[in-house]
Order: structure tokens, then C-alpha cells, then sequence
């Protein structure tokens, strides 16, 4: 007989409710206080407007058809939601909710592990306190962080046998990112190898280097001009392209060695161990092969970006961060009270449960790491022009041409053509826009004072243009 008591929602699935909500709110103050930017929030919200109003969705801000990125073909069904009403929130739901889901598979495999509830709680508890996942909420939008509870759900599905979930996993992250496919190649090698599961590592493996194959020689070539993906670049010395990058790795291993043995490279592996230190064994991180394409990636590129726990270049490797952790925790025969000298004696607390000591060292990880601090700091930057901001944005009435800055951009990416105001590369004709949008007092990523003056010079002198606001230093203009 059913009762109240038995309809009681579970733990992780409170934790999990009250995780987007946090998410949301802070991703959404962070763009309500503009300081979302046009790479990626404006780039990823245009794209999936266009395709909603099923139009082809050529990034404005990149110059190339959005699939010509990164072969993201989960925007097309997220365009649905666009649908419904087109607004920027919705890809910062998407995006909470999938960071948050992945307590849920990951509470699965402790429980799959052998660990007792309060210890698979607590592996919950060291997901959504992993400060990578905080902050990379904050960094606009980026698709790959649907794929951060697939990967997990994809090892329960494997570990449960269940071939047709597995595969719905793998389906679901390769649809989010093209370079994805190598983690998911190595997550197959993982299984095959290490973890016995014959079929899903096979599958894995199989359709991992298949759709790296067709993705980096086919699809992004074809809607990028003939051009490989631009992120090449990050990688120049070892090579053009991608085939001669992977040769390259091969045959002269000396490009690389000076990169991976280096201070830079132990400072990020540090960042990344830090909050799970004391629950990671070196006789348990086999599951880390799976995360040694990304890990390698980030190691060796130019772009020093891709080796902080800020940007969301390292939420792939988490999750298999966290199967390490579990697979150490399940193999200790601890009991239920044990003494955890090593963090806790300073603090005077001689002895702790483990649960315990685990969400408490995950906790001050997280205070250590995690960007909250930003909310009463670098975000409230630009409050003495926030009212004015906003009253010239709701004077763009039209889907016409936008010329603007970069923290501007995201809130008026519904539009064929928005772009930025790069102080590199001004525009060759001003008179293409239908609507220029300055802030000479915060001009923006890649810009300066100067070259905003330049612009309001320009546009003030020219007849096909008229001022139509301007209030504390900003400036709306509109074609004739």
C-alpha cells in the first residue's frame, strides 16, 4: 500500500532539485548582470534561434555554419525548446540540470560498487561539489557539459549490460562535441581492457574513431570551406592538420615531453586532483585512460585556458575522475567510523565517519576553487551602466544587423548577423548593420576606449546613421 512516507523523494534527487536551481539562478544573474559574452553564449543562442526558425545557422560571430565547429548536432533538437518560446535561459537550464544529473549516476555506481548509502550519498555530494562543475555553469554556454552524466550513465548501462542505453549514452555524446568521440574511444579501450564489458568497449572503440574519422575529414571540412577546425591552431607546432598532429605524436615524441614535464602541467594536474585527493589510489586509475585524449589535448595547447577548472575544457575528465574514486572507496575495508589523520587532526577532530570527511573536504574544496566570489566582485563591474544598457536594448526592435560589444552580443543573438566590436578588425562597412550598440565606459572584450570613440566619431558624422539613445556612455545607433 502506497503512502506518504514511501512517495518520500530520494536524497539525491532533492540534491539534484536544489543543484539547478543554484546553477540556474547564478548563470542567470551572471548574464542579467552582462557578463556573459559573445564566446559562447551569443554563438551557441544564435545558432539555435536560427535553427528554430529553421533558417541555416551560420554563426555571424565565426563566419561558418555552426555544425562546421564542432559537429554539434544536439542543437537541433535543444531548437525545439526555441520553439517554445525563444530565449537564451533555456540553453542555462539545459545546461544546470546536466551538470546536476550526473549525482544520480554517479550514486548508481557507488551503490554498483558495494558501497553502503551514506558513502554513495557522499560520491554525490563530491560530484556537485566538484568546483569545475560551479564554474563551468558560469562560462556561458557549451554543449559538452550534456555529455558529463551520459559518460557516467553510459558506465552504469555497461556495467548493467543494458546494450541499447549504452549505446543511447554514446549516441547523446558524440552528438555534443566531434572531439568527444576520442574520449569515448578510449572509455571503449577502458571497458574492453580493464573493466571486462567485451560488447560496450567494442561499441565504444568502434563508433568513437568512426565518428572522429567522419567528423574531423568530412563534416567540419564540408560546412567550414574545406577547412579543418579551427582549434588546430592551438596545436601549430605540432603540425596543420589532424592527421599530421597524431604522426607527429608518434614519431617525434620530443615536441611533446618538454609540455607534459613542466610546472604548468603539475599545476593543472593538482587543480584537477585537489578536491578528491585523499579518495584516489594509484591501483585504481585505470578508468583514467578514458580521460587521456582530453587530458593530453589541454596539456599541449598553446591556449593556457584549457588547463584551469574556469573553462569547460576539463568537465570531460571528471567523470572518470570520479569512477577512480569510487573504485578506491569500494575496495577499502573501512569502517564505518574511521580516523582520517592525514586532513582532519589539525582540525581537532579525531575521528569521523567517512561520509563525513568526504562532503567535508569536498566542501572546502569547493570554497578553495569555486568561482562564487565572482558574484560580489568582477560582476558588478558594470552596475552604473546596467539601466542604460538595457533601455538600448529594448530599442532594437527589429531582427536587423547588430555591430556591438561582446558582453552585449548574448542578449541580441536572435538575428541573422550580430557582431562585435574587435578593435583588431574594424568593420570595413559600417552602413551592413541596421543598429550599433557602444559602451564607451566598458567597451568590451578585444576593444578600448579609443576605438569606441572612433566608432561614435564615425557614426555621428555619417548621414545614414542617426543617434537614437544615449545615456551614461551609452550609445545606440540606428540606420536611417
Amino acid at each position: 500500500m502506497l503512502t506518504l512516507k514511501s512517495l518520500k523523494p530520494h536524497p539525491v534527487f532533492l540534491m539534484i532539485v536544489v543543484t539547478t536551481i543554484v546553477l540556474f539562478a547564478c548563470s542567470s544573474a551572471r548574464h542579467a548582470l552582462f557578463h556573459s559574452t559573445a564566446y559562447d553564449l551569443a554563438i551557441f543562442d544564435q545558432a539555435v534561434y536560427l535553427i528554430s526558425q529553421n533558417q541555416t545557422p551560420f554563426s555571424s560571430l565565426m563566419a561558418v555554419n555552426i555544425l562546421g565547429d564542432h559537429t554539434a548536432f544536439i542543437f537541433y533538437p535543444l531548437a525545439l525548446l526555441y520553439k517554445i518560446y525563444p530565449d537564451v535561459h533555456w540553453l542555462l537550464f539545459v545546461q544546470a540540470i546536466s551538470l546536476a544529473l550526473g549525482a544520480w549516476p554517479s550514486w548508481s555506481l557507488a551503490r554498483q560498487a558495494g558501497l553502503n548509502e551514506r558513502k554513495s550519498m557522499a560520491v554525490a555530494a563530491v560530484y556537485l561539489l566538484y568546483p569545475a562543475v560551479f564554474n563551468v555553469n558560469l562560462f556561458d554556454f557549451h554543449p559538452e557539459v550534456i555529455a558529463v552524466p551520459a559518460f557516467l550513465a553510459a558506465i552504469v548501462a555497461a556495467r548493467l549490460d543494458k546494450i541499447l542505453w549504452f549505446c543511447a549514452a554514446i549516441v547523446l555524446i558524440l552528438s555534443c562535441k566531434a572531439v568527444l568521440s576520442l574520449t569515448v574511444a578510449a572509455m571503449g579501450l577502458w571497458l574492453l581492457l580493464f573493466d571486462k564489458k567485451r560488447n560496450c568497449g567494442l561499441l565504444a572503440l568502434f563508433f568513437g574513431v568512426a565518428w572522429f574519422l567522419i567528423a574531423t575529414q568530412a563534416i567540419i571540412p564540408y560546412f567550414n570551406q574545406g577547412k579543418e577546425h579551427a582549434g588546430i591552431g592551438r596545436y601549430q607546432y605540432l603540425g596543420k592538420s589532424v592527421l599530421e598532429i597524431a604522426v607527429n605524436l608518434i614519431l617525434k615524441p620530443n615536441l611533446v615531453l618538454g609540455r607534459v614535464f613542466s610546472l604548468e602541467t603539475f599545476e593543472y594536474l593538482a587543480l584537477l586532483l585537489f578536491p578528491v585527493i585523499w579518495w584516489i589510489s594509484p591501483r585504481h586509475l585505470t578508468p583514467l585512460i578514458s580521460a587521456v585524449p582530453m587530458l593530453a589535448m589541454n596539456i599541449l595547447s598553446d591556449i593556457p585556458a584549457q588547463r584551469d577548472l574556469i573553462h569547460q575544457y576539463s568537465i570531460p575528465i571528471f567523470p572518470f575522475l570520479l569512477v577512480a574514486v569510487i573504485a578506491n572507496l569500494s575496495e577499502q575495508n573501512l569502517q564505518e567510523e574511521v580516523k582520517i589523520s592525514k586532513i582532519f587532526d589539525k582540525l581537532r577532530i579525531p575521528s569521523l565517519p567517512l561520509s563525513k570527511a568526504i562532503v567535508i573536504w569536498s566542501l572546502i574544496a569547493f570554497l578553495c576553487l569555486a568561482k562564487y566570489g565572482y558574484f560580489w566582485t568582477i560582476y558588478l563591474e558594470a552596475l552604473d551602466t546596467l539601466p542604460a544598457t538595457k533601455e538600448a536594448i529594448s530599442l532594437v526592435q527589429t531582427k536587423g544587423n547588430v555591430l556591438t560589444t561582446a558582453n552585449i552580443a548574448p542578449h541580441l543573438a536572435h538575428r541573422p548577423v550580430v557582431k562585435l566590436t574587435l578593435a583588431h578588425t574594424p568593420p570595413a562597412n559600417l552602413t551592413e548593420f541596421d543598429y550599433v550598440l557602444l559602451n564607451w565606459r566598458y567597451p568590451g572584450w578585444m576593444s578600448d576606449r579609443d576605438f569606441v570613440q572612433n566608432l561614435v566619431t564615425q557614426l555621428t558624422n555619417n548621414p545614414q546613421f542617426q543617434l537614437k539613445y544615449q545615456r551614461d556612455e551609452i550609445y545606440l545607433f540606428t540606420k536611417k
